[in-house]
């Protein structure tokens, strides 16, 4: 999991991060640990189909 903490000052740099950090840990340890980013991908999509 990625922690949300310190980061820069600039705060379209931190709320971007801080975001992409909340969905980072809500995805599933499966897709996350994809070999290759088609794997990663199709993976995502499957994931994110189920929440739409």
């Amino acid at each position: 999991k990625l922690k949300q903490g310190k980061f820069m000052l600039d705060i379209r740099k931190k709320f971007v991060t801080v975001r992409v950090v909340r969905h980072w840990n809500w995805l599933l340890r499966k897709v996350v640990n994809a070999p290759s980013l088609s794997v990663l991908k199709a993976r995502l999509d499957r994931a994110l189909g189920y929440v739409v």
